[in-house]
């Protein structure tokens, strides 16, 4: 399939399936695409989807990126999330360790470049590990953010080459929060710590009652996205 089959294929499916059900969406995926994955930063619509792969197709590959530096209460939530499906999560790892990349780029690289930080522990192992694959599975909601508000529940994604399936585009935050007691899914405490938006510990803070959701994320620069969604 070329780009443009697969940019025609992207547009025509948006339309069929804007008003599907995630589950739909996700089994569609399946049975269109061999080579497909997700990629699961274990917050609340990650792990949503997660458990909607148990029954649709448990054999999905699910990777994280492991940028070195997550929350403790993040390691916490994959394992206990491990322990309850027995999934074998794929872990991608940056090139360089904490400690080169401090002696390459200085210490605490976030607060000099956080751009420069992200591409380091996870543009570039995104970009590594969606190589492997011809499409992807993301859980990113349209009012996360004024950037991913036209988030299409299939589309081509130019910046790594390959289809993508935003399932939960159309979801609230209290839909997501709806499944999650309804299903008894396992998340990250630091939710309920007013944590809405989980990065990584030197760049994610609380949000205050009032601020917006990503308000905790890169908290006093002008960064809103680390790059993985275009």
């Amino acid at each position: 399939m070329n780009l443009l089959e697969k940019e025609e294929l992207a547009r025509v499916k948006a339309e069929e399936l804007e008003h599907a059900s995630a589950e739909q969406v996700i089994r569609w995926a399946v049975d269109n695409f061999e080579s497909l994955t997700f990629a699961c930063s274990f917050g609340a619509e990650d792990v949503v989807i997660v458990d909607m792969l148990q029954t649709i197709s448990p054999s999905t590959d699910i990777f994280y990126l492991d940028t070195d530096f997550h929350f403790q209460e993040t390691y916490e939530t994959r394992d206990r999330i491990v322990e309850r499906y027995g999934i074998n999560f794929v872990k991608v790892a940056p090139k360089l360790t904490p400690e080169e990349q401090a002696a390459a780029h200085g210490e605490s690289l976030w607060t000099v470049d956080p751009n420069a930080c992200c591409n380091i522990r996870k543009v570039e192992p995104l970009t590594r590990i969606l190589s492997q694959y011809d499409s992807w599975i993301t859980g990113i909601r349209r009012d996360q953010a004024p950037t991913r508000a036209n988030a299409k529940k299939v589309e081509y994604d130019y910046k790594f080459g390959l289809m993508k399936f935003n399932p939960i585009a159309d979801w609230t935050s209290e839909d997501v929060w709806q499944y999650i007691r309804d299903n008894d899914i396992i998340y990250n405490p630091l939710h309920d710590r007013h944590y809405p938006s989980i990065g990584c510990e030197q760049c994610t803070r609380q949000v205050m009652p009032g601020e917006d959701p990503r308000a905790g994320r890169w908290s006093g620069s002008e960064k809103t996205e680390c790059g993985l969604h275009k």
